[in-house]
């Protein structure tokens, strides 16, 4: 294993006080591993919360900043946050509007996110919850009762922020968060697999000419193991499978996601691809090319589709200003 880490058991740690150093804006609390925007609580604004497994950066902690996420709790790599951890973030931003908090649907994650939901109530706060299930690689998976969260945990993140940076009550925010799960569809391949730092070994195994069609963000398998092909046929393959699932015409949003070890040209590549796939049938309106709901060091990508309205797009297109998504600022 070659990894610029320090020891395997102070990766997240370490991460933490990098982040600290680069990101003077944010609050950085390394001992109760919770990121906060430096003006939270805002009194009379909605808080949003999420968090997962670390390894997947720049979600969520990349994600904490103007009209995005207020608070992020990040656990170790590829493992949930604990509740009390998330509770202290929820009472973190609580500005006396309620918490929302975003769920990527894989059974830890959900779990502890309720009971710190649970926590948070008994303390007067009150916390909604959308949960994040758009990959339509797989029905159930080693980590999931129902579809993976993936890809649109961002799209929600963005979209549902922006509607709390707009002042807007705690029930319309969760309602446009589901509503953009609803709209949200993803599809991953894995060229190779990641290697968590305290395994110091790749998480599976993938021949030298084998790829994982459908893989889950942590390494999960997908819905067949086949042979390399050109990225034509891979977008084919995950395009065909999100547009069976939710058909896809009119406005578009689209994210073409590295995994963490793919070369940004490859990435476009991909997004050339799924251009021409859509073409005749859809229109590509809004775009992100890039790592943003990475897994370690796993070459491949996935795509993750969005149906606009204009709502939507109007809070998508408003400013957002994080150390993983800036615009308008």
């Amino acid at each position: 294993m070659k990894k610029l880490i320090d020891g395997p058991d102070a990766v997240v740690a370490d991460a933490l006080r990098g982040m600290a150093a680069a990101h003077p804006g944010l609050r950085v609390d390394v001992e109760r591993r919770i990121v906060t925007r430096t003006d939270a609580p805002r009194q009379g604004k909605v808080g949003l919360v999420s968090g997962g497994g670390s390894g997947h950066e720049p979600l969520h902690i990349g994600l904490v900043g103007l009209g995005m996420l207020d608070a992020a709790c990040p656990g170790e790599v590829f493992t949930s946050p604990v509740p009390d951890q998330i509770q202290a973030a929820t009472a973190a931003v609580d500005g006396g509007q309620g918490v929302l908090h975003v769920v990527k649907n894989y059974t830890g994650d959900v779990l502890n996110f309720q009971m710190a939901a649970e926590l948070a109530g008994d303390d007067g706060v009150d916390v909604a919850t959308v949960l994040v299930n758009d990959d339509v690689a797989v029905e159930d998976s080693t980590h999931t009762a129902g579809r993976r969260g993936t890809g649109a945990t961002l799209f929600v993140e963005k979209i549902a922020g922006a509607l709390a940076e707009d002042g807007a009550a705690l029930k319309e925010v969760t309602a446009a968060g589901k509503e953009v799960v609803e709209r949200s569809r993803s599809f991953g391949v894995a060229l190779t697999p990641c290697t968590v730092p305290a395994a110091g070994r790749p998480g599976f195994e993938l021949g030298d000419d084998e790829i994982e069609l459908g893989v889950g963000i942590h390494g999960e398998p997908g819905r067949e193991r086949g042979p390399m092909r050109g990225a034509a046929e891979i977008v084919d393959v995950a395009m065909s499978a999100i547009n069976d699932d939710m058909p896809l015409q009119g406005d578009l949003l689209v994210m073409v996601n590295g995994m963490g070890g793919t070369p940004l040209s490859e990435l476009y590549v991909v997004f050339a691809d799924v251009e021409r796939w859509l073409s005749g049938r859809a229109r590509i309106t809004r775009s992100l090319v890039g790592n943003y709901v990475t897994s370690l060091d796993m070459t491949g990508c996935s795509i993750t589709v969005c149906l606009l309205t204009p709502q939507l797009t109007q809070l998508w297109d408003e400013p957002v200003n994080t150390p993983g998504l800036r615009w308008g600022c």
